[in-house]
């Protein structure tokens, strides 16, 4: 009896030997196929740009094909939902930014938990935003914006790309923050709340910086100071809003990788190894540069704590804005 008992015992202790064998050998080799990377927005967005131009580098690098599929819809709900329920083996990817978590606040109702069912990657890209007026207003800071504003309370207004968006809540944030009175004028798009800025229908919003760019260096509009911790690469002369005026503040729009939860750690550091390689490469960089977008580079243990400190901050602006924090 004791034999048999033995021998059973090894039988077990070989088969589980073999498989854990096996999951490691297929880690290391991953990717061994096809990878889909699903970006739940249409094409032609910041998203799916940045999504094939990491594709391709992916591609190269590992010589397997990684291959972006568009599945918009719920502003952006429809695709995520696609990740979340795909099997964890790094063969389903995902390319989301900030708006990931917005939609915990917005939407009715998600068939996924936003931070629990998705394993952070890593960042890719920041959308560094900045805060601007037209120039009829007359200033030219962040702290002569503040003045005018205190001498105006409730008379200034600015603009957003729609009620709930990252723009408006990057404006109620820094609203809240400096203990000014400001009118909200939400338009539809990015395209008219700058036509809206340029023409002087509105005085001031809070834009992505590739959007105003041009207009920027034209002086078609005044830039005051941009919205993340850090000066933007592609403003490197402009402070941030935080050093300008409004201390600690910090409202950065980003381009990450997800996978869905429970994907292998060894799968999760190769890709993070592999991205961060492409990232660092000035070529690179210059292609983020020219769609307004900078690299971000970010561990995914990084990544992790950055999507719980910004849904925080997204609980407090909605709460500030009207919308129920969930």
């Amino acid at each position: 009896m004791k034999k048999i008992a033995l021998a059973a015992v090894h039988c077990v202790l070989a088969v589980t030997v073999g498989m854990v064998s096996a999951q490691a050998f297929a880690q290391a080799a991953y990717p061994s196929k096809s990878v889909r990377v699903i970006v739940p927005f249409p094409p032609g967005g910041s998203n799916d740009i940045v999504a094939r131009l990491i594709s391709r580098e992916l591609s190269e690098s590992t010589k397997q094909q990684f291959i972006v599929d568009n599945r918009g819809g719920a502003s952006g709900a429809i695709g995520a939902d696609a990740v979340a329920k795909a099997t964890p083996d790094g063969y389903t990817l995902m390319v989301h930014s900030t708006s990931h978590l917005s939609n915990a606040f917005v939407a009715e109702k998600l068939s996924y938990d936003t931070l629990k069912d998705f394993e952070p990657i890593t960042l890719l890209a920041a959308q560094p935003s900045v805060l601007v007026t037209t120039p009829s207003l007359g200033v030219k800071t962040v702290k002569e914006f503040l003045a005018v504003a205190r001498a105006r309370p409730g008379q200034i207004t600015y603009a957003s790309n729609g009620e709930g968006g990252n723009l408006h809540v990057q404006m109620a944030l820094l609203a809240s923050m400096a203990n000014i009175q400001l009118i909200h004028v939400p338009y539809k798009g990015g395209a008219p709340m700058t036509t809206a800025l340029l023409s002087g229908e509105t005085h001031s919003a809070i834009s992505t910086v590739g959007a105003v760019l041009s207009q920027i260096k034209a002086g078609k509009i005044n830039a005051l100071g941009v919205t993340s911790a850090k000066r933007s690469s592609l403003l490197p002369d402009l402070p941030t809003v935080a050093e300008a005026g409004v201390p600690g503040y910090d409202s950065n729009a980003w381009i990450g990788a997800f996978g869905p939860a429970r994907t292998p750690r060894p799968i999760v550091d190769k890709l993070y190894s592999e991205i961060t390689k492409s990232l660092k490469k000035p070529e690179f960089a210059k292609q983020l540069a020219d769609q307004g977008v900078e690299p971000w580079l970010a561990t995914p243990q990084e990544f992790g704590a950055r999507l719980h400190s910004d849904y925080d901050q997204l609980a407090r602006a909605f709460k500030i804005i009207g919308a129920p924090a969930k």
